[in-house]
């Protein structure tokens, strides 16, 4: 993970437009940047003319280097609005290594009134931008803004995008000479849909002559204003040796899409499930949840407070790469829910209760940005938390506590999304091109797609029987919030966690029991929370008094379901014995590359193995899924994906001879 991720630095003047203190230059023209930026983005792409012809449920797909103050999009967005089909759709990709501060946006986006009911919109989602992918969900869900943060050069070889057109934006070559390479142009035309379009305000010569050279025909047209001179052009092909290439192997492959109607079955109404609904949903598709229980959000996702808990690492895994881009888009969704009630941004704070951790934290708070995590000394910790500490620690200002079931509500009360409680489906199978729900003899549910999102339940299905699921059983107590335990201002973390109170109760947790299959709370399981709690804050303990009696606390107990790898399992199903043998020759030399296509189950996915980060990893998941099944760009790096795709324990098996 990169070491630093410093904000935009931005100087002024006198009317107020914003100036690159590092790359000493202009984010925008200073006599009109809106009309150069139709002029030269809009008009040149042939924007108005692609939009009008968008059917319905289709989108275009562009991509920018150098998103700045969002001007660009705020105009693509504009104009998408006025000539695309409602029911079509935009995605935004664009790289900006120093991404402005919130405030900075908002003041610079000021001079642009016109576009003030789109700037508002993306000012209101435009926080916990960190590095590596964030994707921002606008306009109900029609339009997708994905920023990547960080160097172009390391963010553009991870997408797996097919981009219709290109904005070459950045600062002037001689400006910032990074972000016109052949290296770069290269990635460009990796990424680029067939006549893909692209344009840029710079007419230099060797930018023309690299983009030729990458696979771009390029011409010189008249500009505008000051600059006598642009240029635009149309994808072509790829040269004979690129200097990008975007082989994939075919178990990660993107499957065949679903043909026919828009309709899918989603297996649980858990975090996953939900998530999984509501991203299919907002992209207009009718989605039948079938949950066994009452109601949904009744097992591992029913917890009163979860916590949002990011255990990240200072070495940039893929995991701890996830739980950012996750956290980043759960953090930003749950603006939608009621504050207070259904979650608390109050931030969470880890405690460095031993010499070992400490110096974990240490390396974990030079790793990333400040507004992510830094660390607190004790007093600092102990004024933050408003209860004594021992010890300082790990801070996330960003994070809090969540009602996980008001955010399962939330997303499945979408129009899109019919809910079906008691329905318990124990077998699926596939009659004519339709994925078959059913409760022994009786037909629940049916429909082209299905998405196996119920934890571990997932197991009783053939096609996920073998996934390497576990589960293991967590306790969480719960205490009457007081006026002694009210002044508890953050959830603070060590072993365990306690939360500040929600609707008059504090929740404590949580244990890991991994051979106990009985959901009955039990006094041991309390004593094993308070114990937790002592470690904490003997202060707060004591703040909670006479309730602290094991054999009277209430309580709840929920199986997490996680991998081996405890990377959550996501994406597209395939035929376990038919895989092992089309891709036997990996027994006898793991190097190889077979060129047989996969045997998907078409329109079988899988959304599953959350663990205890669901919070963090199911929602930003769900759009994992809806991403492989509309054939949209991917909302991670494509190495993420592939870590966390079903195909990893069946290729693991072949490998190792296990």
């Amino acid at each position: 993970m990169t070491t630093e991720m410093p904000n935009a630095q931005i100087d002024w003047d006198e009317q107020g437009r914003p100036h690159s203190r590092v790359f000493d230059d202009v984010y925008f023209s200073d006599k009109s940047g809106l009309e150069e930026t139709r002029y030269v983005f809009i008009e040149q792409n042939a924007l108005k003319e692609r939009f009008a012809a968008l059917p319905a449920n289709r989108q275009l797909v562009i991509g920018e280097t150098g998103f700045g103050t969002g001007l660009n999009f705020l105009c693509a967005w504009q104009l998408f609005d006025q000539y695309a089909h409602p029911d079509a759709r935009l995605h935004f990709i664009s790289v900006e290594k120093y991404p402005l501060t919130r405030e900075d946006l908002q003041r610079a986006l000021e001079l642009w009134p016109e576009l003030a009911v789109y700037s508002e919109q993306l000012i209101s989602a435009y926080f916990a931008i960190h590095p590596g992918f964030q994707t921002l969900t606008l306009a109900n869900g029609r339009v997708t803004l994905t920023l990547l943060i960080g160097d172009a050069l390391e963010q553009l070889p991870q997408l797996d995008a097919q981009i219709d057109a290109w904005f070459l934006d950045g600062f002037a070559p001689a400006k910032n000479p990074d972000m016109w390479t052949p290296e770069l142009f290269a990635q460009l035309a990796r990424l680029a849909a067939p006549g893909s379009t692209i344009s840029t305000f710079t007419s230099t010569g060797w930018v023309r002559r690299a983009l030729n050279d990458a696979g771009f025909k390029m011409r010189r047209t008249p500009g505008i204003g000051h600059k006598w001179e642009i240029l635009r052009g149309t994808f072509v092909e790829l040269p004979d040796n690129p200097l990008a290439t975007s082989a994939v192997k075919p178990w990660y492959a993107r499957p065949p899409q679903p043909k026919g109607e828009r309709k899918a079955l989603v297996i649980g109404g858990g975090l996953s499930g939900c998530a999984s609904a509501n991203s299919l949903a907002r992209r207009g598709w009718q989605v039948v949840l079938l949950e066994r229980h009452e109601r949904l959000a009744k097992e591992a996702s029913g917890n009163p407070q979860g916590v949002l808990y990011l255990k990240l690492s200072a070495h940039g895994t893929t995991l701890s790469r996830m739980i950012v881009s996750g956290f980043g888009y759960t953090r930003r969704l749950l603006e939608q829910l009621q504050r207070g009630r259904d979650w608390d941004d109050c931030g969470v704070l880890q405690l460095g209760f031993n010499a070992k951790e400490a110096e974990r934290q240490a390396q974990l708070a030079a790793a990333f940005p400040p507004a992510l995590v830094h660390v607190l000394d004790q007093a600092q910790a102990q004024s933050r938390a408003g209860i004594e500490l021992a010890h300082g620690g790990l801070f996330y200002p960003e994070g809090g506590w969540v009602h996980p079931p008001a955010l399962c509500q939330y997303q499945a009360l979408h129009p899109n999304v019919q809910v079906l409680t008691h329905h318990d489906v124990v077998e699926l199978i596939n009659v004519d091109g339709q994925w078959q729900a059913c409760h022994h003899d009786q037909v629940l549910a049916s429909a082209p797609v299905a998405i196996l999102a119920g934890a571990a339940e997932v197991k009783r299905f053939p096609a996920t029987s073998g996934l390497p699921l576990k589960r293991i059983r967590g306790q969480i107590t719960q205490l009457e919030e007081t006026a002694q335990t009210a002044v508890l201002k953050t959830v603070v973390c060590a072993e365990g966690y306690v939360a500040p109170g929600r609707l008059g109760e504090h929740t404590l947790g949580a244990s890991f029991d991994f051979h106990n299959d009985d959901l009955t709370t039990t006094p041991a399981g309390h004593q094993s929370n308070l114990d937790l709690l002592q470690e904490i804050s003997p202060d707060l303990v004591e703040r909670f008094g006479q309730q602290l009696d094991p054999e009277q606390l209430q309580g709840w107990a929920a199986f997490r379901c996680t991998s081996p790898d405890y990377l959550p399992i996501v994406g597209p199903l395939s035929e376990p014995d038919e895989f092992a043998s089309a891709y036997a020759v990996l027994r006898k030399d793991a190097r190889q590359m077979p060129d047989i296509p996969c045997p998907w189950l078409d329109g079988l996915y899988v959304n599953s193995g959350h663990g205890s980060r669901g919070l963090i990893t199911a929602p930003l998941s769900g759009e994992i899924i809806a991403a492989w099944l509309n054939d949209e760009p991917l909302p991670v790096p494509r190495a993420i994906a592939e870590a966390c795709h079903p195909n990893r324990f069946g290729l693991r098996t072949l490998i190792k001879g296990l």
